[in-house]
């Protein structure tokens, strides 16, 4: 798209506000090609050794509107979009606003979430279900801090798989 929003496909304004930690732009470890990245605050998983606990609390974030938030992570017409944390699955309601707004400005969107994708797709929460709807990219499953390897791309722990969406199906991808 051109960087303009189509804003009659975006559904109702259910929240105004997501705890956001930061908005980080330029990022080449965060999934494939320059992304800008989106922290959010708040994670229940609270896996040990994790590289961010600050993260776990929401009030670690300030919070922003989804409008601030899609203008600051769109801006740069050079990156594409991570949503990282904390977890971005646990402000699904309004992460799921902000997905879609960037979608529509023609963003490939990557997720990281200690939820696994079986979880999220049997969730009964169909807000969770919808912001994985609006990804291209899902690395799930917690860290874990006995299987952590530094030498596998965009993973912190052997156990967390990287799923891409072709089609509206889901298939696990294979990065070395």
């Amino acid at each position: 798209m051109n960087g303009m929003c189509d804003m009659s496909r975006v559904p109702g304004n259910r929240g105004n506000t997501v705890w956001i930690m930061d908005i980080i732009h330029d990022s080449v470890v965060d999934g494939e090609g320059l992304r800008t990245v989106i922290f959010c605050a708040g994670c229940p998983h609270r896996c040990e050794g994790c590289h961010n606990p600050q993260s776990w609390n929401m009030r670690s974030g300030q919070p922003r509107s989804i409008a601030e938030i899609v203008r600051e992570a769109g801006s740069n017409p050079l990156t594409d979009i991570t949503l990282s944390g904390g977890d971005p699955f646990l402000q699904a309601e309004g992460m799921s606003q902000v997905a879609l707004r960037l979608r529509l400005e023609g963003k490939h969107i990557w997720a990281y979430t200690g939820y696994t994708l079986e979880e999220l797709l049997t969730s009964a929460d169909p807000y969770k279900k919808e912001l994985l709807s609006y990804c291209d990219v899902l690395v799930d499953g917690r860290f874990e801090l006995q299987q952590r390897d530094l030498t596998i791309p965009f993973r912190g722990s052997r156990n967390q798989r990287i799923w891409e969406r072709n089609n509206g199906k889901w298939k696990e991808a294979l990065f070395c």
